[in-house]
C-alpha cells in the first residue's frame, strides 16, 4: 500500500472540494483531493452561479474563464419557488445581478486547473474506505493509497462515506418526490421547447401528470429535469441509484413537449429527490465538513452549489491560517458558527419554496402563491427575497458596533497609487485588505505580510474611510473620518489585527 503525507486531505472533487484546494493551495498548504469517480462527470447538475458567488470568484481571478463557458440566458434575475416574477439584485449594488449558467463539469474543470496550478494534488479513482481521526492527525485509506493528513475535509455529497464512515448522524427529512436530471440530445422540437435560457417560471411546464425544466446548452443539447406531478414516494432517498431508461425520458418529453419533439440521444442522467438534512455541526476533531457532505436541500433557487462554494472560501483561508501556526484560538471553530446558521437558512427557505412550486398544488397552495406574486411586486420585498436567494444580503456575527461590520463590500472602482483598479482585483492573493480612503493609517503602521495595505479614492461612498476586509471578502472593522469610537485609525485598526486577523494572515 502506497502512503503519502500532506497537509490537508479534501475528499471529493466537486466544486466545494476543489474550491478549497484552490483556496489552501494559493496559501501555500499542501493539500491533496481524492475522488471516487476515475474521470470527471460531464453534466449539466448544479450550473447556476449565483451573484455572491459571482463576486467571490471574480475577486480570485476564477469568473472570467467560466463566463467563457456560459450558456446563453436572458438578462433576467433569479427567483423564488419558481414564482413568474423575477428577483432584483440591482439594489444590492453588483457587477453581476443575473445568475450565470455553466455546466458543473466545466465549473469543476476550471476549479482544477486552477488548483493544480497552486500546487493541488488530485488523486482519481480513490475512493475512501477508511478514515481514523487523532488528537494529531488524520488517516484517510483509499482504495491502495494510505494518506496521512493534519486535517480532512469531507467535500463528498449527500450521501457522504467520511460522515458515515465517522458514525455521524445526518438528521433531517428523507425525501419523498424524486426526480430525473438528464443531459440529452433532441433531432426534432416542438414550439413549446425554449430557444434560450430565461426566468425559471417560463422553462418550467405541466402536463399529462409530468412536470418538467428543458434548459437549451446549444445546437440540439439540452438539460432537462422531470418528475411525476403529485406522486409521492417513500423511498425516494433508497432507490436513487435505480438507472433512467431512454424510454422515461422519452416518454416525459412527449408528454410536456409534444410528439414532435424527438428524443436523440442520452449523454448522461441521475436521480435526486427533496431530502432536507443538515449535521449538527461541521467539524468533527480534526475533520471538517462542507458542501452537501454538510447539508442537502430540495434543488428549489439555484442554491446547492453556491451554499458550498461559498463554505470553501469561508474554510479556506481559516484551515490554513491553522494548519500554518498563525491562526488564534477558536479561529476553525468561527467556520462552523458562520456557516451552520446559513446552511440551516436555506434549508429553510427551501423547504418553504418546495411547498409553493408544488406542480400539483392543492387549492389553499395556489392562493398563497398568488398573494405571494403580488408581494414579489412591491420593491421591499423583491429586494429582501433578492439578497437571500443571491446571497448578498449576508452578514456574518462578527464582534463591533460599525454597521458594516459582517458585511460584504460592493466592488466599486478605485484609483491606487498603481492606478484604476477595481476593489475586487484586491483579493487576487487570497489576502486580507486594508483599504484607507481617508489617508487615515499612519504610515509605516506595522501590518503582517498577508495584510495588504491599499491607500484609494473610491467616488462611491462605501460607509467608511478604512475597512479592514477578510480573504473572503467581509469586513470585519471599519472606522468612519474620525476614527471610528473615540480611538485613533491606527490603533483601532492594530487591535482589530491583533484580536485574531494578525495571527491568521
Amino acid at each position: 500500500m502506497d502512503e503519502i503525507e500532506t497537509e490537508v486531505a479534501v475528499v471529493g472533487a466537486g466544486p466545494t472540494g476543489l474550491m478549497l484546494a484552490c483556496e489552501l493551495a494559493a496559501a501555500g498548504v499542501g493539500t491533496l483531493v481524492l475522488e471516487k469517480l476515475p474521470k470527471r462527470v460531464e453534466q449539466l447538475k448544479g450550473g447556476g452561479i449565483q451573484p455572491r458567488t459571482a463576486e467571490l470568484l471574480e475577486s480570485r481571478g476564477l469568473l472570467e474563464p467560466l463566463l467563457r463557458r456560459a450558456a446563453s440566458r436572458e438578462p433576467v434575475g433569479g427567483h423564488f419557488a419558481t414564482l413568474p416574477v423575477p428577483l432584483d439584485c440591482t439594489p444590492w449594488r453588483t457587477r453581476h445581478p443575473f445568475p450565470i449558467a455553466v455546466p458543473q463539469g466545466e465549473i469543476e474543470e476550471v476549479l482544477e486547473e486552477r488548483a493544480l496550478a497552486a500546487g493541488a494534488r488530485v488523486r482519481r479513482g480513490a475512493a475512501v474506505s477508511g478514515v481514523e481521526s487523532g488528537d494529531d492527525g488524520v488517516v484517510v485509506t483509499a482504495d491502495r493509497l494510505r494518506v496521512r493528513a493534519h486535517y480532512l475535509v469531507a467535500c463528498d455529497g449527500g450521501h457522504s462515506t467520511v460522515r458515515k464512515l465517522l458514525g455521524l448522524p445526518f438528521p433531517g427529512r428523507p425525501g419523498t418526490h424524486q426526480a430525473v436530471l438528464a443531459d440529452i440530445r433532441l433531432s426534432a422540437v416542438s414550439s413549446l421547447v425554449p430557444r434560450q435560457i430565461g426566468h425559471m417560471s417560463a422553462l418550467t411546464r405541466h402536463a399529462v401528470g409530468y412536470w418538467a425544466m428543458l434548459v437549451p446548452l446549444g445546437g440540439d443539447r439540452y438539460g432537462l429535469t422531470f418528475g411525476r406531478a403529485g406522486q409521492v414516494d417513500a423511498g425516494a432517498d433508497a432507490d436513487r441509484d435505480t438507472p433512467v431508461t431512454p424510454e422515461a425520458i422519452a416518454a416525459a418529453l412527449q408528454a410536456v413537449y409534444g410528439p414532435e419533439t424527438v428524443l436523440a440521444a442520452v449523454e448522461n442522467s441521475s436521480r435526486f429527490s427533496d431530502a432536507t438534512r443538515q449535521l449538527e455541526q461541521y467539524r468533527s476533531g480534526r475533520v471538517l465538513f462542507a458542501g452537501d457532505a454538510a447539508h442537502i436541500h430540495p434543488p428549489l433557487g439555484g442554491q446547492g452549489l453556491n451554499l458550498g462554494i461559498q463554505d470553501a472560501f469561508n474554510l479556506g483561508w481559516k484551515l490554513a491560517a491553522t494548519v500554518q501556526g498563525r491562526a488564534p484560538s477558536g479561529l476553525l471553530d468561527s467556520y462552523h458558527t458562520e456557516r451552520h446558521p446559513v446552511g440551516a437558512q436555506v434549508l429553510h427557505h427551501t423547504s418553504a419554496q418546495r411547498v409553493l412550486a408544488d406542480p400539483n398544488p392543492s387549492e389553499d397552495v395556489a392562493a398563497l402563491r398568488d398573494i405571494l406574486v403580488d408581494l414579489l411586486r412591491l420593491p421591499d420585498t423583491n429586494r429582501h427575497l433578492a439578497g437571500l436567494m443571491s446571497g448578498l444580503s449576508l452578514r456574518y456575527p462578527l464582534p463591533g458596533d460599525h454597521p458594516l461590520t459582517g458585511r460584504r463590500v460592493p466592488d466599486p472602482d478605485l484609483v491606487t497609487e498603481a492606478g484604476p483598479t477595481r476593489l475586487s482585483a484586491l483579493f487576487a492573493s487570497g489576502h486580507a485588505v486594508v483599504l484607507d480612503l481617508a489617508g487615515a493609517v499612519p504610515a509605516g503602521l506595522p501590518l503582517p505580510p498577508r495584510v495588504d495595505l491599499v491607500r484609494a479614492t473610491c467616488p462611491e461612498d462605501l460607509g467608511a474611510a478604512v475597512l479592514l476586509i477578510r480573504p473572503d471578502g467581509y469586513v470585519c472593522w471599519a472606522a468612519d473620518h474620525s476614527g471610528g469610537h473615540g480611538d485613533a485609525p491606527g490603533d483601532a485598526l492594530l487591535a482589530a489585527i491583533n484580536g485574531g486577523l494578525a495571527k491568521l494572515s
